[in-house]
């Protein structure tokens, strides 16, 4: 058999979802690497897997990699996984794709298990879109920064987070876009399976007071932000408007003529040039 790097997804939880196809390649490969051989490990165990096992953790890959890559090419199958759900995906793996690309060795990437997909799913949205951003920031400047960028995306927002700053995540949130419809999917595809959903600010107060409680807040994290709905859409464009009018009056009382008005308003506001005209027509009157 020719050599390959197969990337193979692992259970988030519920250990039904280990798909047939990753088990085949976790059964025929020459070896299994690994994000925590103990964690995958206790994996193989389960399946009556037995396979010598090397750990390949993220600090790991940009030193190993090429040796990797060396082994496939000399004929080795390698399977690759991480602690849980898709490598690659807020999770060790990219580098080793991307290295079997660079080495031009065959890298296949089996489909399974994600987080982020179940969590976007059971959030109950209707929005086609989603965008998914990996763990949440923990500093809260970083928050506020990435939730400003991202607040005008016509798509819902999906976070990891950790239990212990969910509260904090969700104050952010709160903070930023206090209106947005909000999931918080604990523990997804295990036996104490939470969705809760609500605004930031109803969610914030829930597992405030959880986290007073003996035990606190437990679990795997997925955070799924609602896109932005007709109100929000509407009053952010009033907002603009206000803005740029303003804006108009501002320059227009500084002397610009007309045309450099609305070149201005144009490129500071991302507004189309008929628009930024007639504002500046207006703010010359």
């Amino acid at each position: 058999m020719a050599g390959k790097l197969i990337i193979v997804p692992t259970p988030i939880g519920n250990l039904g979802d280990m798909t047939l196809r990753s088990l085949e390649a976790l059964r025929t490969a020459d070896m299994v690497c690994a994000e925590d051989t103990r964690v995958t490990g206790k994996l193989l165990a389960h399946f009556d897997i037995r396979k010598p096992l090397e750990r390949l953790d993220e600090a790991m890959i940009g030193a190993k990699a090429a040796s990797v890559m060396e082994r496939v090419a000399a004929g080795e199958v390698l399977a690759y996984c991480s602690d849980a759900g898709m490598p690659g995906v807020s999770d060790p793996g990219l580098r080793l794709v991307a290295a079997a690309h660079e080495a031009g060795v065959p890298a296949e990437v089996l489909p399974g298990a994600s987080a982020a997909a179940c969590a976007y799913v059971a959030s109950g949205t209707v929005c086609p879109r989603f965008y998914f951003g990996g763990f949440f920031p923990r500093k809260a400047g970083e928050q506020r920064t990435v939730l400003e960028d991202l607040r005008g995306l016509d798509a819902a927002l999906v976070f990891y987070e950790s239990p212990n700053r969910l509260v904090t995540a969700l104050a952010a949130i709160a903070e930023v876009l206090p209106w947005r419809e909000v999931a918080v999917c604990r523990e997804l595809t295990k036996l104490h399976e939470e969705v809760a959903r609500g605004t930031a600010v109803e969610l914030r107060a829930l597992f405030g007071a959880r986290a007073e409680e003996p035990g606190g807040i437990r679990g795997e994290i997925a955070l799924v932000i609602d896109a932005p709905g007709e109100d929000e859409t509407a009053a952010d464009a009033a907002e603009a408007a206000a803005s740029a009018e303003a804006r108009a009056v501002e320059l227009a009382a500084e002397g610009l003529r007309t045309k450099e008005v609305a070149r201005r308003l144009a490129a500071e506001f991302g507004i189309a040039r008929n628009d930024a005209y007639e504002l500046a027509m207006a703010a010359a009157r």
